[in-house]
């Protein structure tokens, strides 16, 4: 197996109607975390430590350059909730290499920043939502 960079990523964000919309273009940044819930199951006997994993979750989050184009990620993310209350399960399709993350995902933000310099960024969080465990195929 040899050694990657990050170059060449795809993705996908369905958006307020449940159609999917590139956004490769928009996002600058992405961090990916997949962590397992931990039991410790240690009993009073050991001398070591000893867990068991529970259950599996996804969270996703992305940073961007802001792009009100038409399909982009503003009028994507704009809409993470359609009423108050009411939130849309959004399948989130990230790829790089042959590999695919595919999972419906909770955003719970969309937060915009005009910085100093006069730039104007957003980032945005995703969260594990259906109870599918999360993997690459």
């Amino acid at each position: 197996m040899s050694k990657e960079s990050g170059m060449g990523m795809t993705l996908s964000v369905d958006d307020s109607t449940g159609a999917a919309q590139v956004l490769t273009t928009d996002v600058l940044t992405v961090g990916i975390t997949m962590p397992s819930a931990v039991q410790d199951v240690t009993a009073i006997g050991s001398s070591a430590m000893e867990r068991i994993l529970l259950l599996a979750d996804l969270s996703i989050t992305f940073a961007g350059v802001f792009d009100d184009g038409a399909n982009l990620a503003h009028a994507v993310f704009k809409n993470y909730r359609t009423l108050p209350g009411v939130e849309l399960g959004r399948t989130t399709t990230l790829a790089h290499s042959g590999q695919t993350l595919a999972d419906t995902l909770l955003y719970q933000n969309y937060d915009l920043t005009r910085a100093a310099d006069g730039s104007l960024a957003w980032t945005t969080t995703g969260n594990l939502a259906d109870g599918t465990v999360p993997a690459w195929s």
